[in-house]
């Protein structure tokens, strides 16, 4: 049986780097009573160059007035934040469920890289956005609610706090939130701007697998999909992959995810497929390759496995010493039948 291994979506201990976003370990929890101190000597950049040229694609004003609201308790707006958005993905939570995965007693909050973790043991996808107003309100538009981290207060002096953005106006100039105990808290954009900028914008969709965010990058969907792997089952996992492949067929932790979802289904042809495509794609990956040679063999294909397993051991690089255990294990089986014969 194959070893599987992480953070890499390949398996015989072969590992490739994958680019996480990890935001600084922020920390947010307060009980909101709007204590927002404005900085006015710093302009509201985004927000002007936004209302000044609105996107063709984005709506005038949308609100998305199903979104779960829960009052948070004290200190407890991240458990609170990401029930909302867990429950609008069709995953019925409650904030007392998340407390214990997101909520730190001693420091009275929650860590931003924390919530990200939770909305995957959850079995959603949590996918960070880039620090643009224009993506997060295309998001909304979308029918996303997005999750943020705002500083309430100055950066000397900061008041973290997790809110949900579930609407905008552009002509009014004003975001709406889910924020504490606050069910419809309407701001307005350049003051939203400057809370959410001392965050550095940090921003999370939260979406079931099968769905992706309007505005993910590349690199951040496979990422987020790379991750949510680590605690889903093999079906919501194939289901991930498959819809990022439809977007970005030719990425490389996609395609390796994909047979590596496929394989711990137990669907040894499935992977066998999916590899030959990735080696299609990227006929230099040494993971690839020796993956697609591991199944081969699993399978009694040891003629078919041999070349493609030396070839990987001829590429070189950080992965050779694998990939010729790979090889090794590969003759010894092929020198075992001969002898059987």
């Amino acid at each position: 049986m194959l070893t599987i291994a992480r953070p890499g979506p390949v398996w015989k201990h072969v590992v490739l780097a994958t680019r996480f976003q990890r935001p600084a370990r922020w920390i947010a929890g307060v009980t909101l009573a709007l204590v927002v101190v404005l900085t006015t000597g710093c302009a509201a950049t985004q927000t002007r160059a936004l209302l000044s040229a609105p996107a063709p694609d984005l709506p005038a004003t949308v609100e998305l007035k199903d979104t779960p609201f829960f009052a948070q308790e004290d200190y407890q707006c991240g458990p609170a934040a990401l029930a909302t958005v867990l429950q609008s993905a069709a995953i019925p939570v409650t904030p007392e469920s998340l407390v214990s995965q997101v909520y730190v007693p001693a420091r009275k909050g929650s860590f931003a890289p924390e919530m990200l973790v939770a909305a995957r043991r959850n079995g959603a996808l949590g996918v960070t956005l880039a620090p643009q107003m224009r993506d997060l309100l295309l998001e909304v538009a979308a029918g996303n609610p997005v999750l943020v981290l705002q500083n309430l207060s100055l950066p000397i002096y900061p008041v973290w706090h997790f809110a949900v953005v579930i609407g905008y106006d552009l002509a009014h100039e004003e975001i709406v939130l889910r924020s504490g105990t606050t069910r419809r808290l309407a701001m307005s954009m350049s003051t939203f701007e400057h809370t959410w900028r001392r965050s550095g914008q940090w921003a999370m969709v939260v979406l079931p697998p099968g769905r992706m965010p309007k505005t993910a990058s590349e690199t951040a969907m496979a990422d987020a999909v790379v991750a949510f792997e680590r605690n889903a089952a093999p079906g919501p996992t194939r289901l991930a992959y498959s819809t990022a492949l439809q977007r970005w067929p030719r990425n490389l932790s996609l395609q390796l995810g994909a047979a590596n979802a496929a394989y711990r289904a137990g669907d040894r042809e499935g992977a066998l497929l999916a590899l030959r495509d990735t080696v299609q794609t990227h006929p230099d990956s040494v993971a690839a390759l020796n993956n697609l040679a591991s199944v081969l063999a699993e399978l009694g294909r040891l003629d078919e496995a041999r070349p493609i397993a030396a070839k990987a051991v001829s590429l070189g690089g950080p992965l050779q010493a694998i990939a010729t255990t790979t090889l090794q294990e590969i003759d010894e089986k092929r020198s075992g039948q001969a002898h059987r014969r």
